[in-house]
């Protein structure tokens, strides 16, 4: 598994799905046109590219490229890495018929293709081995950030001090803060 230190955004859960078995790193998914309505996951993305850039990694036919554009909007084109992947005609095997384009997503793209179109990207030039400890679910758990009944409000107290979206899951949460913060940034936001 290749470790990488900038979030990738891609369109939808099982494009997420696909690279989390590929590549260690934060992913975050636009929900497709979803990022056009949500302010709370555009600051999100902001975010992430301020402080370490992103990988945009959205399927290559018009409804990807029109995300990316808008990412690119968001976020400005300096703090983007571009990923594209190639038009391979044909269908993911969840479903039933082909996408509109005909074109499989990123769900459908094979390993050895992924980390092509890293690679060719410049990914692996630009980016280093993680060596930031993560924040673990453990971790969450003692700081009273999930696994009890008032967990859901410290994390929204916690995101709102951190400046994160409120409403994320605690795995989505956890996914934020080991993109953006360090343990001790984490544990001071929730002791103060």
């Amino acid at each position: 598994m290749i470790k990488l230190n900038i979030p990738i955004i891609v369109e939808g859960k099982y494009d997420k799905i696909t690279l989390e078995n590929i590549i260690d790193a934060p992913i975050f998914k636009t929900d497709g046109f979803g990022i056009f309505k949500n302010a709370e996951k555009r600051g999100l993305i902001r975010q992430l590219a301020e402080k370490n850039g992103i990988i945009v990694m959205t399927d290559s036919d018009s409804a990807g490229n029109l995300i990316r554009s808008h990412l690119k909007g968001i976020v400005g084109e300096e703090k983007i890495i571009n990923v594209y992947i190639p038009q391979i005609e044909g269908k993911e095997k969840r479903k039933s018929v082909s996408s509109k384009e005909g074109y499989l997503g990123v769900e459908g793209m094979t390993e050895e293709t992924v980390l092509t179109a890293l690679e060719k990207s410049g990914v692996f030039a630009k980016t280093g081995i993680n060596t930031k400890e993560k924040i673990t679910k453990q971790q969450l758990f003692a700081l009273g950030l999930s696994g009890n009944q008032n967990a859901k409000q410290k994390r929204e107290e916690a995101a709102e001090k951190l400046g994160l979206p409120k409403g994320l899951s605690s795995n989505a949460f956890l996914d934020a803060l080991n993109a953006l913060y360090t343990y001790e940034e984490l544990f001071k936001a929730v002791t103060k």
